[in-house]
């Protein structure tokens, strides 16, 4: 077969699938997850409402939301033998290394065809949204030296997560913040990790292998790791006087340097998830107490706007994500897992659409290499 000798790095608006997930428009600042505009289910939906939503393609009824939430609770135990895996990992390993290890761990369990079998896959897409944040609460606490903290069935998934975490009961402004930051953070269309997704998919391997690409390919710095580098940055302004974060932004800008935290390779007015987060972000600080560093954010952004926005350079989710589960209490390096506790959603929902139609992902390459060279036998090289 002939090859396209036409590049697109990254494949930059290259469409690859059809989907009824998730839409953005980026001209305007909409995110909307089947048909939902993000800011109303933000606002009006649990999480397991949209997790419902994203898979089965509808909003639940009551009695489906009564069905579906217990189910996912009856999941969130995981194996004592599955825990145990990570009993024998060194301290020092990286959250998303050992949420990798778990989850593809779980996959020993497998039984069935989730190819042929539409309900069985779909029982794997709640197990693994169940048990996903009780993963990752575990590893936080055995390298801690601390025993894990089994989950509670009277208590919501984002205020159960929290709760795994430290063995408290959460103030309820700060699970709710979790919560809605879980509903923004579900489903993104079409990028890298849903990517991976539904690339692994595409070859029939199993949900466990599906969900460990994809948090692989959220791991990356670029991907789901921007927030922590955004918290990183705000600290390295020396003058936090808004003309000292001026000249700070306007050197930045200079050197082309990537300020974190803002622009979006979708997006070009300020991502409609920032926004919620940002109102998010006042609230909690109204209630316990504000910090420099939001202050400082909020300085930044004003500047960048003053400087850039008229380039469509403007927050992204990223910017405010951390500051906010920083108040919460949540470890810098969990930010990401915590990404990933929400986004398996949006993957699995990703898969089980993918195996609607499945057609396994061969793309083609344009070739910069030699042809038909020559060889030399070794003795003459």
């Amino acid at each position: 077969m002939a090859q396209s000798s036409t590049l697109v790095p990254g494949l930059a608006g290259i469409p690859c699938a059809k989907s009824a997930i998730g839409f953005i428009d980026g001209s305007v600042g909409k995110l909307q997850y089947r048909g939902y505009p993000i800011e109303v289910l933000a606002e009006e939906c649990a999480f397991e409402e949209v997790v419902f939503l994203l898979q089965r393609g509808e909003l639940p009824s009551a009695t489906e939301l009564e069905e579906f939430r217990a189910e996912m609770i009856r999941e969130r135990e995981v194996s004592f033998r599955a825990l145990d895996v990570f009993e024998r990992l060194p301290e020092r390993t990286h959250p998303m290394t050992a949420l990798t290890i778990g989850v593809s761990t779980l996959g020993g369990y497998h039984e069935g065809d989730h190819v042929e079998d539409l309900e069985l896959r779909r029982g794997i897409a709640l197990r693994l949204v169940a048990k996903v944040p009780t993963l990752v609460a575990a590893w936080h606490r055995i390298r801690q030296g601390k025993r894990p903290v089994s989950p509670r069935a009277d208590l919501g998934h984002a205020e159960n997560f929290l709760y795994m975490l430290e063995g408290e009961r959460p103030d309820p402004m700060a699970a709710h913040v979790a919560e809605v930051a879980l509903v923004l953070h579900a489903e993104h269309s079409m990028n890298a990790s849903t990517f991976a997704a539904r690339v692994t998919g595409s070859t029939l391997a199993d949900p466990y292998a599906v969900v460990s690409s994809a948090i692989g390919a959220l791991s990356g710095r670029l991907h789901g790791g921007a927030n922590e580098r955004v918290l990183a940055m705000l600290r390295t302004i020396p003058d936090r006087s808004p003309e000292g974060v001026r000249r700070w932004a306007e050197d930045r800008l200079a050197r082309r340097d990537k300020i974190m935290g803002f622009g979006h390779r979708v997006y070009k007015v300020k991502d409609p998830r920032a926004n919620i987060l940002q109102g998010l972000a006042s609230g909690l600080f109204a209630k316990l107490g504000r910090t420099p560093i939001y202050d400082l954010a909020v300085e930044l952004e004003g500047q960048m706007e003053k400087l850039v926005g008229h380039k469509g350079i403007y927050p992204n989710v990223d910017f405010y994500s951390g500051i906010v589960y920083e108040k919460l209490g949540i470890p810098v390096d969990l930010f990401t897992p915590v990404f990933a506790v929400s986004r398996v959603s949006g993957w699995l929902a990703h898969l089980l659409e993918q195996l609607e139609d499945n057609r396994i992902f061969r793309p083609s390459q344009v070739w910069v290499g030699e042809s038909d060279r020559a060889f030399v036998a070794l003795a003459d090289r």
